[in-house]
């Protein structure tokens, strides 16, 4: 079943909840200081440690019997972060494969699982002044974007984007591939992306200024309260598809290299994450920093 399928034909989409952090806290994982997780691919206890980390969601999507939505360890896996780092420039395509495999080896018929990769803004994702214009962006993420477009995954999401701009530049080039797409951003605690700009705005600004508009949007590394889901206008829930919600309700200055793990009561966020899909038709569920399988296994009981 195809990506744009699952949208038309589920109201519940589980997805993924933390990984890199998950692995961090992990004694003897230790994390590639520029591509993260991403090249644990390579090694057999790194394979296996991720694998064990996505089978941990597999398993309560399988048992819930509702779809899952996982993504290759793809974030920042750009040409620039290649070169640096020395791996193989077949690292995005490497990466696909290993979530395809998981894909093949745990799909069931109840519970499909759609097997994504990832994109992330170029520079840090909590700082809008940071971010590329739209020409930059098309530029420095056209070679990744080209990279996944040739690989078997199923959608792209561009993922903790914090301004509009650097939005654009990869919707431009998001569309120009065969691909499905998400862009996912990261907002504020009053709903805004981190630039400013209000979140409906910014669906509409790309919706209107792109050839191919994105399949719909995300917000992630966000509290679900963020969204400010009753102060948003008409029709913007028919594009805001997904969220992946961190577990503390802090914002980012606070969370931003905290080393003790934030969390709110798990039954708060819950609570936030099941009303916006029972009022506001979210579809896509699935938790961000601080999370792990009894959040998801919570949406799913609840759900």
């Amino acid at each position: 079943m195809s990506f744009i399928h699952l949208l038309e034909q589920h109201s519940i989409i589980l997805s993924e909840c933390a990984v890199s952090e998950r692995l961090r806290r992990l004694p003897g994982v230790e994390l590639h200081p520029i591509l993260f997780n991403t090249p644990l691919i390579y090694e057999a206890e790194g394979r296996q440690r991720l694998a064990e980390i996505y089978y941990s969601y597999i398993e309560v999507a399988r048992k819930a019997q509702l779809p899952l939505l996982l993504c290759a360890p793809t974030w920042r896996v750009d040409r620039t972060r290649i070169k640096e780092a020395g791996v193989p420039d077949t690292i995005n395509g490497d990466a696909v494969k290993f979530m395809k495999e998981l894909q093949e080896r745990y799909a069931a018929g109840d519970s499909p699982i759609i097997a994504g990769a990832l994109l992330a803004p170029r520079n840090d994702c909590y700082s809008p002044a940071a971010a590329l214009d739209r020409q930059e962006s098309a530029a420095i993420h056209g070679w990744q974007i080209d990279q996944l477009a040739d690989t078997d995954t199923e959608v792209i999401i561009a993922q903790t984007m914090p301004a509009v701009s650097e939005s654009l530049g990869l919707a431009d080039r998001l569309g120009g591939s065969a691909k499905p797409y998400v862009i996912s951003f990261v907002i504020d605690s009053s709903g805004k992306v981190l630039d400013g700009t209000p979140l409906a705005e910014a669906v509409d600004i790309i919706d209107q200024e792109t050839a191919r508009p994105p399949a719909g949007y995300m917000v992630n590394c966000v509290y679900p309260t963020f969204i400010q889901a009753e102060r948003q206008p008409p029709g913007f829930f028919r594009r805001l598809i997904g969220i992946q919600a961190n577990s503390s309700s802090k914002d980012h200055a606070e969370l931003d290299g905290a080393e003790e793990l934030q969390q709110d009561p798990l039954p708060d966020w819950g609570a936030g994450m099941v009303r916006l899909n029972r009022e506001f038709g979210v579809k896509i569920l699935g938790g961000c920093c601080g999370t792990d399988h009894t959040y998801l296994r919570y949406l799913a009981e609840s759900l």
